[in-house]
């Protein structure tokens, strides 16, 4: 059995719960919180938390305390019955169409438009299946950057996630280096699968997609194959300007970067890192709350020293990358 604890917020509250929260967090069991639109449109959010055991008054103030707009609201507090969420879950998702990808769950098997290029990806460990916002502004990125003629040779996905992106730009560049990492090691091995699934080869070489367990850059295999023509970074805004510096270094001047998990409020201290990092702005796409954005690494002219990626790895020391 596990519990649900229901608050009211306002939007501005919700949006300020989506990263981390430091007194959830110290907790020796935290809940999961998730807040939610109740109707779209309708102006009217709600938290929820979900805990393992009956949640105890101190809990229940805590979480009050998260939400000054709910002051003097009285949290609702229910029992789940335990359920195959996951099932569940996939019931509900609709398949998303983006560009000329199409992405599903085992439930739209059967309903893959002809034309398309599509993707089994069923909900897992790792986050999300690909019908968020974000990783539908990507999609549709990556496509538009291979109508215009684009043709990296050598891509990373940073925070890959369920493996998608990576299994994207496969798809439109199958000669090219592909790398995903992730810092999560679940989401490597939900990659592998979901590769096993989808058909994508796994390896180091050209037209392969290689895989490693990896902090933002921070792999040998990563260093080794830098520069990269493209480097897709579908995460939090946090990261992404704590990253800028990481993602600079292994991108090829005139190369570009995919950018994407912030919210439109995000989208200019984001810029501001990577502007900060020689990249400009061109293009931007996803919908009005969670933009997708298109950088370019400038090129530079006249002399200058060598430049080298950061902590760039040996030959000797490449690896496949963490299992």
């Amino acid at each position: 059995m596990s519990w649900i604890v229901s608050l009211p917020c306002t939007r501005a509250e919700a949006e300020a719960l989506s990263g981390e929260i430091p007194a959830l967090d110290a907790l020796a069991e935290a809940p999961v919180v998730v807040t939610r639109e109740i109707e779209e449109d309708s102006g009217r959010w709600q938290l929820d938390a979900y805990v393992d055991a009956r949640p105890g008054a101190a809990l229940l103030e805590l979480l009050q305390g998260l939400i000054p707009s709910a002051k003097g609201r009285k949290p609702v507090v229910e029992e789940l019955v335990e359920q195959d969420w996951v099932t569940l879950s996939q019931q509900g998702l609709e398949p998303v169409q983006a560009g000329r990808f199409f992405v599903h769950t085992s439930s739209y098997a059967d309903r893959v438009p002809a034309g398309s290029t599509s993707f089994l990806i069923d909900a897992s460990q790792a986050f999300g299946t690909g019908g968020h916002d974000t990783t539908a502004g990507c999609l549709a990125m990556l496509d538009r950057l291979a109508r215009a003629g684009t043709s990296p040779r050598n891509i990373a996905d940073i925070g890959t996630g369920t493996g998608l992106l990576a299994f994207a730009g496969h798809a439109l560049w199958p000669r090219a280096r592909v790398i995903a990492s992730d810092i999560d090691p679940a989401s490597i091995v939900v990659t592998r699968d979901n590769a096993a699934i989808n058909g994508v080869p796994l390896g180091r070489g050209g037209g392969r997609l290689a895989l490693a367990v990896a902090p933002g850059t921070d792999h040998p295999a990563i260093r080794h194959r830098a520069p990269y023509d493209l480097v897709v970074a579908n995460i939090l805004a946090g990261p992404l300007i704590t990253l800028a510096p990481d993602i600079a270094s292994v991108t090829a001047p005139g190369g570009h970067a995919i950018l994407a998990g912030l919210i439109a409020r995000q989208m200019e201290p984001v810029l501001a890192a990577y502007r900060a990092q020689g990249f400009r702005l061109a293009a931007r796409g996803g919908s009005a709350e969670w933009p997708c954005l298109l950088l370019v690494k400038r090129r530079r002219y006249g002399w200058r020293r060598k430049e080298r990626a950061l902590h760039r790895a040996s030959p000797s020391d490449a690896t496949f990358g963490s299992w």
